[in-house]
């Protein structure tokens, strides 16, 4: 029986490859008979650099780099050879010939919510310099392209913290430098200078929605209240934040109705920020995973799918992550077995075997605490008999 163990994180308890772990445990255990093929997922946050590097068989390099409230983070790059990530992802990167080499860089990594107490969570104050300084880092270490997964960041301050970071100045009216700029500075910018120091690889921007930058779906607007945007600033970084973008795209010679386009509004805007300075691209962020992690080929080879997350609904069936893992797997006939600590479908799915690991009246923290054995007993619960 060869199962393919698929997980995403459970947020604030378990990441992937550790729940894929329980889970090869427990299968392990079953017999001789039973495989684990262990294929740990990722939306473009927490765990991106690791689990790409280590699927196309690169290396890791650790680095300090600045926080989102500036205090040091160890943080990490992923060296990947381009021949080593598998044909259906490598196609995006071939212009850069034999023998090349990719970045992968994980924005939550140096710029990320989790990195920071819920007291300290606020993008007026967040900065996205970290995530620069990991880019900065690839540059120098010559690789032919930078993958950037923007999941889950704290920042909404366009970028200009990263392009800071890549030779971008800021000043105000007078010319006194705003270093270190944040949202909360946004009113003083009224200069932008310089140009990007040194020669900059591509960078494929790893990304999922379809925000733009500013308006009512836009990044404040949406993703801004979950980041700590306090409802008193939200106005007032809407109305800086067009502003600020419309200087960035007159710096730069891009057009103003980038603001607009679908992906911008992505990690604060850090997407917008690259794409006005570095001429960055987006690519779907879970087709590019997927294909990377050659999940339709594992999923051929399956004869069972376990996969699972720390909620499961009926937003999860929409188009990536463990969803679609489960979408693309009963497609082809296979039974999957999905474990989330909540479970909250509308209806259920034919062929799709639901687990709620976490049992009723259980208190939020103690079952964060216990996730990895409630796991563990509602993975052993469900294969014994399968």
């Amino acid at each position: 029986m060869r199962v393919l163990v698929a997980f995403d994180k459970f947020k604030g308890s378990i990441d992937a490859p550790e729940a894929c772990d329980v889970a090869a445990r427990v299968i392990s255990g079953l017999g001789p008979a039973w495989r684990a093929d262990c294929c740990p997922l990722t939306d473009g946050g927490d765990g991106f650099t690791g689990i790409l590097t280590k699927a196309a068989g690169g290396r890791e390099a650790a680095l300090s780099v600045s926080g989102p409230r500036g205090a040091p983070v160890k943080a990490t790059i992923g060296i990947v050879p381009v021949d080593g990530i598998p044909k259906g992802a490598r196609a995006r990167f071939s212009a850069a010939g034999p023998g090349a080499r990719l970045a992968v860089v994980e924005m939550a990594a140096a710029s990320g919510l989790a990195l920071l107490e819920p007291a300290q969570r606020d993008p007026m104050r967040a900065s996205s310099l970290g995530t620069g300084e990991l880019i900065r880092a690839a540059a120098q270490a010559g690789v032919q392209f930078v993958l950037l997964g923007v999941g889950g960041s704290a920042t909404n301050d366009l970028g200009l913290g990263a392009l800071g970071a890549l030779g971008i100045s800021y000043a105000d009216r007078s010319g006194r430098p705003l270093d270190g700029i944040v949202p909360a500075d946004f009113a003083r910018l009224e200069r932008i200078g310089g140009r990007l120091a040194g020669p900059l690889p591509p960078v494929l921007i790893a990304c999922d929605v379809d925000n733009p930058l500013l308006g009512p779906r836009g990044a404040a607007a949406v993703y801004g209240p979950q980041k700590g945007l306090r409802s008193a600033d939200a106005a007032g970084l809407e109305r800086q934040s067009a502003r600020v973008a419309a200087l960035l795209c007159r710096h730069f010679g891009r057009p103003g109705d980038l603001v607009a386009q679908p992906g911008t509004g992505a990690a604060g805007g850090t997407a917008f920020g690259l794409m006005a300075a570095a001429g960055a691209t987006l690519a779907p962020g879970f087709e590019l995973v997927a294909a990377w992690l050659d999940i339709e080929g594992r999923l051929a080879g399956a004869d069972l799918v376990v996969t699972g997350e720390g909620r499961f609904d009926d937003t999860s069936l929409s188009g990536k992550g463990p969803g679609a893992v489960a979408r693309m797997a009963l497609s082809l006939g296979k039974t999957v077995h999905v474990f989330a600590g909540q479970v909250a479908l509308a209806r259920g799915i034919p062929g799709l075997v639901v687990h709620e690991i976490t049992p009723a009246g259980m208190p939020m923290d103690e079952a964060l605490a216990g996730a990895p054995g409630l796991l563990e007993s509602a993975l052993r619960r469900a294969l014994s008999g399968a």
